[in-house]
């Protein structure tokens, strides 16, 4: 067993195909076959169903995913923290980024941390709360921007902003003049609204309950940029956080009564090995934060300076 097979064997198990693994990881399909093949040989087990062209994990294969996981997850590590104790002086955050803040808040962060820290490399990922928390326990992202609720006791988490979440409406609505809106009287309206798995969706419908109705949603996507667009020409109207919309004026941003607030936090998994990079990365968001936004510092970081 190797640590090309092991790759090879999640890649695979994550997308379902041998097909899409050698597309996405820019190699010949044969050769990962035979790899997943040689694999499935030494442990004298079949990890995959292949019949008519699906492939699917057996239930060796299942059992075997969590230690296939494990075993990266441990190297990476190893390979990280060997090379910080030679002084390396390179490193790489890989983080995951809600699409609704990561225009609006982090290019500022993004920008002067890699003034302050220029060796290390920064990827971000734009996906929504509940991939980003599925990504971080898989190995994919090493932390990322989650949103506040119940969190899975495999993840650590530390606030860094809490923003308001407002009622979006265009400038000739009549709740455009208001100073808020109740909850009660925003479902009797038009809503554009996002798709499942964006937390921002799942915490509005939790208020709902209160009300005891059911919002009257006329169009749903994933696009934050397609809402703003469609309450502008009066499709219907809907919710952001504040920040979001603050500089557009032609769009008018309503408090609710009483007042909604979504807390926004960094979480990576817990027990798992914090490179330097990502704890300078946490050390420097939460320093940012905690200037005007009340961010909760949970701690002391080594600095890599």
């Amino acid at each position: 067993m190797d640590v090309r097979q092991l790759r090879y064997f999640l890649e695979v198990a994550r997308v379902s195909s041998f097909t899409k693994a050698a597309e996405g990881m820019r190699i010949a399909q044969p050769a990962i076959s035979m790899a997943v093949k040689k694999l499935e040989d030494e442990l004298d087990l079949v990890l995959f169903n292949r019949q008519d062209k699906r492939v699917s994990l057996t239930a060796e294969g299942e059992l075997f995913l969590p230690h296939a996981r494990r075993i990266l997850d441990d190297l990476r590590a190893a390979e990280l923290e060997m090379g910080e104790l030679k002084g390396l002086t390179k490193g790489e955050v890989r983080l995951g980024i809600t699409p609704m803040i990561s225009a609006y808040f982090f290019p500022d962060i993004i920008r002067d941390f890699k003034k302050d820290y220029p060796q290390l490399h920064l990827s971000v990922l734009g996906e929504g709360a509940g991939r980003i928390q599925k990504m971080i326990g898989q190995g994919e992202l090493d932390m990322g921007v989650v949103a506040g609720g119940n969190f899975p006791e495999t993840l650590e988490v530390r606030r860094f902003l809490r923003e308001e979440i407002v009622a979006c409406v265009p400038l000739d609505h009549p709740f455009a003049g208001r100073d808020s809106v109740t909850l009660a009287e925003f479902i009797g309206e038009p809503l554009v609204f996002y798709k499942e798995g964006y937390y921002i969706r799942e915490f509005f419908l939790e208020a709902l309950k209160e009300t005891g109705s059911a919002p009257n949603i006329v169009f749903e996507t994933n696009l934050f940029s397609l809402v703003k667009s469609l309450v502008r020409n009066g499709t219907g109207i809907s919710i952001f956080l504040r920040m979001v919309v603050a500089a557009d004026t032609d769009l008018a941003a309503v408090s609710f009564e009483p007042p909604l607030h979504l807390d926004l936090l960094i979480a990576w998994k817990r027990h798992a090995y914090l490179s330097l990079a990502n704890r300078a990365f946490v050390e420097f968001l939460l320093q940012r934060a905690s200037g005007d936004r009340g961010a909760e510092a949970g701690g002391e970081w080594p600095r890599l300076r």
